[in-house]
Formats: C-alpha cells, sequence, structure tokens
C-alpha cells in the first residue's frame, strides 16, 4: 500500500497545513471583457472570450425596464414573457377576437405565492409559446379593476377560452403546474 507521502504532493505530505495553494496568475487577472469598454469592472478569464451580445425573449419590451431597487418588489424585468398589461388591455384582449385562450394572473409584488405562481406561467408561456396567451395585472396598479374581477386572494388566475359563449374559469390562490395545463388543455 502506498503512503501518503508518495500519493499526495510534497506540500501535503507533512502535518495538516491550512496553507492555500495559489492559483495561476493568468486565471486571476482583472481585466475589463470585450463588452465592457465603458470603463465598468468586469471579471474575465485570460483567454475567454465574452463579447456575445446578451440575447432578448421574443416578447420583451424595452419601456419596461425600471432600475431595481433592493427590497421594493418593483423590478420587472424586460425580458419576461407573460408580459403585464392594464385594465383596459385586458378588457380589449377579452372583449377581441383570438384563437387561444387567454389567461391573467392578478398578482401583487409583496405576495409569496404570487411570485411562485409567476414562475410556472413563465415556464408554461414558454410551452404554450402560440397556443395561448398570458398576461398579468398587478393589483397594486390597477386596484379598482380587481375589485371589479372580484379579486378577494391572491393569486387569482382567469381562464378565457377563445369561444365568446364560454363562462371564464376563475381560480384563487396557488395552483400545481399540471392543474394549469389541464385546465388550458381540457377546459378551454
Amino acid at each position: 500500500m502506498a503512503t501518503a507521502a508518495a500519493v499526495l504532493p510534497a506540500f501535503a505530505a507533512g502535518p495538516l497545513s491550512r496553507a492555500p495553494t495559489p492559483l495561476p496568475r493568468r486565471l486571476l487577472s482583472m481585466q475589463p471583457s470585450p463588452a465592457r469598454r465603458d470603463g465598468s469592472r468586469g471579471c474575465s478569464l485570460a483567454g475567454v472570450s465574452g463579447g456575445r451580445a446578451p440575447t432578448v425573449r421574443r416578447n420583451a419590451a424595452a419601456e419596461t425596464v425600471v432600475p431595481y431597487v433592493p427590497g421594493s418588489g418593483k423590478y420587472i424585468a424586460p425580458d419576461y414573457l407573460v408580459k403585464k398589461v392594464s385594465a383596459k388591455e385586458v378588457e380589449e384582449l377579452v372583449r377581441g377576437e383570438r384563437k387561444v385562450p387567454l389567461i391573467v394572473d392578478f398578482y401583487a409584488t409583496w405576495c409569496g405565492p404570487c411570485v411562485q405562481v409567476a414562475q410556472d406561467i413563465e415556464m408554461l408561456a414558454v410551452e404554450y409559446e402560440d397556443n395561448a396567451l398570458f398576461v398579468k395585472v398587478d393589483t397594486d396598479d390597477e386596484y379598482e379593476f380587481a375589485k371589479d374581477m372580484q379579486v378577494r386572494g391572491l393569486p387569482t388566475l382567469y381562464f378565457f377560452s377563445p369561444d365568446q359563449n364560454k363562462d371564464a374559469i376563475r381560480t384563487e390562490g396557488l395552483l400545481p403546474m399540471d392543474m394549469i395545463r389541464n385546465i388550458i388543455d381540457n377546459e378551454l
């Protein structure tokens, strides 16, 4: 059987030491990456190209960019697929002619379950890309509209069929993603 001195490098063969192993200098270089020529600090590995432009999703709206303020809960990323809409826009979507179901998510930025449902709805928006339309309404911004739509608990989802003769389906609370899928596929 091999001894520890034969298996371990020379610096670790002695008693346990806590001296860190130095990393090669080229891996620790701090320099602006090629994409950051504006003087902002960036860390890049030497020899790795980082000049690829960030991608933006298909439905991204540049006008929704709001500077992030930690703890405010008011940050909306521009690359979310599910677009935040006003009461007027929801009414136009519901009354207008559609070939796909419309799912409206009533949420609040301070609501924990709303964040969980929003993540599921984002994934469903990718899954049902052209087969369903997902939108969201902030109940703090559209309080009167939420009250008129009888939103009492959050999150509340409304499912509108493309067939104007069918009634809307209303759910309240945290729903599993499979149940939302089931409603879209079988009930609308």
